[in-house]
């Protein structure tokens, strides 16, 4: 069974014209009648899990969002990008060209991510075992999302030293912030 329909609604984007979704199933946190988000066509989200595109957020091309992966804020997934596992993608972010987000990352704010040599995730870890984010920002600079916390990778590791110290999870951030920097590939 399809979980979602088009409206009717449509929107005009670049060359592409995106069609509004609504839920024709309850899942999730969605309910039947629940109106979504932008999509090209149905390849764009599929029927099966929870994913779901919200809002003003937009996909097409050949993008993909699956699995229990989200969609929101004004984000743009396109090109041959994937969002899946519970990967969120939210805020004004872009995910384009071969781009795969996936497992627990977030992509949002600013965050323009167009290859897979822009983004690092690590985690379980730190004290709340969960994953942090290192990411290619608007400015062509890193960026991190852990927990609460979204802003520049050196404002994150003063955050860790006023939090953390020297313990065991000030190292391993550090040691992935170290990692995040080797990895992520800055050139335009």
């Amino acid at each position: 069974m399809k979980k979602y329909e088009f409206t009717g609604e449509t929107r005009i984007l670049g060359h592409r014209t995106v069609r509004r979704i609504r839920a024709t199933i309850s899942f999730g946190t969605i309910q039947a009648g629940d109106i979504g988000g932008w999509i090209e066509k149905e390849e764009n989200l599929s029927h099966e899990g929870d994913a779901w595109v919200y809002g003003n957020a937009k996909v097409c091309d050949d993008a993909k969002v699956c699995g229990n992966a989200e969609v929101y804020g004004n984000a743009k997934v396109y090109g041959d990008a994937w969002v899946y596992g519970n990967a969120k993608v939210y805020g004004n972010a872009k995910v384009y060209g071969n781009a795969k987000v996936c497992g627990d990352a977030k992509v949002c704010g600013d965050a323009e991510v167009c290859g897979i040599s822009h983004i690092f995730t690590i985690g379980p870890a730190g004290s709340r075992n969960a994953f942090t984010t290192f990411f290619r920002d608007n400015d062509n600079g890193i960026s991190v999302k852990c927990g609460c916390f979204v802003g520049k990778i050196d404002k994150f590791l003063e955050k860790v030293q006023l939090t953390h110290g020297d313990n065991e999870h000030a190292l391993v951030y550090r040691a992935a912030a170290d990692a995040a920097r080797a990895r992520i590939d800055l050139t335009e």
